[in-house]
């Protein structure tokens, strides 16, 4: 019995002796590097989260519709960098938000008027009318090109010999043609045709012109009246007809006489002239047969019964139906 405890006795020394060399080899060992609490794992992402990005934001509040001015956009350091924003105010100057935009909110490019209106400058209007492939020189009229509008009005049967051919509207910049327009928008293709339609050229039905406000309505007129014609012209041609050659029609609406003023006043020009508007009668004729002039010295459309016979007639075509005008 005491030979057992002896030898338990020792197995216990021996024991203890290994798990104190077991002790002193760790504590000479690097010591583990410290465990991080949840504060010191939030700090590195409190430093990405802090990387700013330069936006532009309106400096006060925007209105739609309204020119942006310089003095209205700044730029700030936001913690978001939101597509389509801008880095620079320069390039913002002058542009149009198509929406109310608040202080501080910051400017996006799909928050802008952009397409075409663009490409209209001051005093002209984009007006599409109808094409085809006679009328727009073979489908060659690519946008961008300037053309000469001619117009073709045709006669009755019976005083052909009269029908008209004329140079309606010179040197204007085409913005559209079919599919394709200036602001980079390419024609509509088949998605699902194979290479060789896809090759072909687009059938287009309209084409977009840039027309000063004032030559909208002849224009408009001269649709309804007869067949307008496309002229490809080199755009560094710069010849336009003299406009001191031909008397300006008369309106289909006349000024307001106002007391203590001149009746003699300056011509009506752009949108005064516009919203004058004139007559289909006085567009063909060129406002000469049977007018009237009033005590100002405007020319006045006469009624039909004081017009002239003269037996010349002028078929006018509207859409399916087609008109004769006796002048």
């Amino acid at each position: 019995m005491i030979n057992l405890t002896k030898i338990i006795a020792a197995i216990l020394v021996l024991l203890a002796l290994a798990l104190g060399g077991y002790a002193w080899m760790l504590s000479r060992k690097a010591p583990p590097p410290p465990t991080q609490t949840p504060a010191a794992m939030a700090a590195p992402g409190k430093v990405n989260q802090a990387q700013t990005f330069p936006v532009v934001v309106a400096a006060k509040a925007l209105p739609a519709g309204q020119p942006i001015p310089v003095d209205a956009l700044r730029v700030e350091r936001l913690t978001i960098n939101p597509a389509g924003a801008f880095q620079e105010t320069a390039p913002l100057a002058g542009r149009v938000p198509v929406i109310d935009l608040g202080e501080g909110s910051p400017l996006l490019q799909g928050q802008l008027v952009s397409g075409l209106a663009l490409r209209v400058t001051e005093g002209e209007r984009a007006v599409a009318v109808k094409a085809d492939e006679t009328m727009g020189v073979g489908n060659r009229v690519q946008p961008g090109d300037f053309v000469d509008v001619f117009l073709m009005l045709k006669s009755d049967g019976k005083d052909i010999d009269r029908s008209q051919a004329r140079l309606l509207l010179s040197r204007k910049r085409v913005l559209a043609y079919g599919g394709a327009s200036v602001d980079g928008l390419p024609s509509k293709t088949d998605k699902n045709a194979g290479s060789q339609s896809q090759q072909r050229p687009e059938t287009a039905r309209t084409a977009v012109l840039a027309i000063p406000v004032e030559d909208v309505n002849r224009l408009t007129l001269a649709e309804n009246s007869g067949r307008l014609l496309l002229a490809l012209r080199n755009p560094t041609d710069m010849s336009e007809p003299d406009p001191k050659l031909f008397a300006d029609l008369p309106t289909a609406l006349q000024p307001a006489s106002l007391k203590g003023r001149d009746p003699r006043r300056p011509p009506l020009e752009g949108l005064d002239r516009a919203q004058a508007g004139m007559t289909t009668v006085d567009f063909v004729t060129g406002g000469k047969p049977g007018a009237l002039r009033t005590a100002t010295g405007t020319p006045r459309p006469a009624p039909p019964t004081e017009r002239t016979g003269g037996g010349l007639k002028v078929e006018v075509i509207r859409g399916d139906r087609s008109e004769t005008i006796n002048y």
